[in-house]
């Protein structure tokens, strides 16, 4: 019975584990699912995997009920045998009454023994599966390893280059990356920060790839388009290192333009957040996050769309106070709107994968086209 129950269970799980990822998806993406009318596809789909759920707890059911029932019919089993043995052995003059009644009350301490043998198996069944699953999670190697001979550190303030595109970060400048197809910038920005294996950048003359990871989280710092947000409190949420003051945090949420959100909350920064922040909007949450990385105060910081969920009136005023707060310090924005490129000192186009024209935003509206039209493009947007 123990080993179809395992087996049994392991399905279970595993479709436990798809149904609440599904129904996770699906509430952090309610208000584009009912904008665009795929509630219904989506509730088919919750109740199909919901199904298969319940078909994966029928199956355990059977070797389930059949290990419960023998915790009940074996010690009864044994009960009765020892009386019939002793009722036998008493009427044949074999022992007498009183020790007859002494090897049952035996036999009725002994049923303790064996039903709790019966509930361990359960749960070290139970206990058994689950280990498994998290043993599976934790053997999963990472994309990006530390390298086996890393080379010493390189000084603070050098270039950040990648020779794959032609791109050169100047140190405390703030550079935006702008392209007609996301996907490149996005790509790019995750080789900076070596988020993905054999990046090839290099930082000053020293390859990425070389570096410690530790050396390379610490100075460059990628702000993803939908980064997380754990549960626990707005402080600990913003300042996971508890190296700031609430003065720091306050002015960093200033920067973002979160102040709203902090006022909003009942017991400010010791309110606690729920899981990935669902209480809050797309805005909110993408402003919380920017504060957050704003206080990492990193030598080089990249953001990925860091102004994508808001309106225009507040990315105005976050790209004026980002490129203010990060003054001297290396920044880069991947964005194609026209208020945080305005902002940047350094604008640089890419295209099929490569540096097309670099220089400020007014100079590429006038005399590059291309560039013209992607930005064009992202206002209309």
């Amino acid at each position: 019975m123990i080993k179809p129950l395992q087996q049994r269970q392991r399905e279970q799980r595993e479709e436990v584990g798809q149904l609440t990822a599904l129904g996770a998806d699906t509430a952090a993406g309610l208000r584009v699912l009912r904008g665009v009318g795929g509630e219904q596809a989506f509730f088919d789909r919750y109740q199909l995997r919901s199904e298969g759920v319940r078909l994966a707890g029928v199956k355990v059911a059977t070797p389930q009920s059949t290990l419960d029932a023998a915790q009940v019919l074996l010690p009864g089993l044994f009960v009765v045998l020892v009386t019939w043995v002793g009722a036998h052995l008493a009427a044949s003059g074999d022992i007498t009454a009183g020790q007859l009644v002494a090897f049952y009350g035996y036999a009725g301490f002994l049923v303790i023994p064996l039903r709790t043998s019966a509930e361990a198996v359960e749960k070290i069944t139970r206990a058994l599966v689950g280990a498994r699953r998290m043993l599976r999670v934790l053997a999963v190697e990472r994309a990006v390893k530390d390298p086996v001979d890393p080379l010493p550190e390189p000084p603070a303030e050098v270039p950040l280059s990648d020779p794959a595109s032609g791109l050169t970060i100047t140190p405390g400048g703030l550079t935006c990356l702008v392209s007609a197809a996301p996907d490149e910038t996005s790509l790019l920005a995750d080789r900076l920060g070596r988020i993905i294996a054999s990046s090839g950048v290099l930082l000053g003359e020293t390859e990425l790839d070389r570096l410690p990871l530790a050396v390379v989280r610490r100075r460059i710092l990628i702000s993803e388009p939908d980064p997380l947000i754990f549960s626990g409190t707005l402080r600990s949420e913003l300042d996971p290192w508890a190296r700031s003051s609430d003065s720091e945090i306050t002015d960093a949420i200033e920067v973002a333009a979160a102040e709203d959100v902090l006022v909003a909350l009942p017991a400010g920064l010791d309110e606690v957040v729920d899981e990935r922040g669902r209480s809050f909007s797309g805005g909110q949450r993408q402003r919380l996050v920017l504060a957050r990385a704003l206080l990492a105060d990193a030598e080089i910081l990249v953001l990925v769309e860091p102004t994508s969920a808001v309106d225009a009136h507040t990315e105005a005023r976050i790209a004026r106070q980002l490129h203010d707060f990060r003054s001297g310090k290396t920044t880069v924005v991947v964005s194609s709107s026209p208020l945080m490129l305005d902002q940047a000192d350094t604008v640089v186009l890419i295209a099929g994968g490569k540096v097309q024209a670099e220089g400020t935003h007014r100079e590429l509206l006038r005399t590059h086209p291309a560039y013209r039209d992607v930005v064009t493009r992202g206002e209309a947007a």
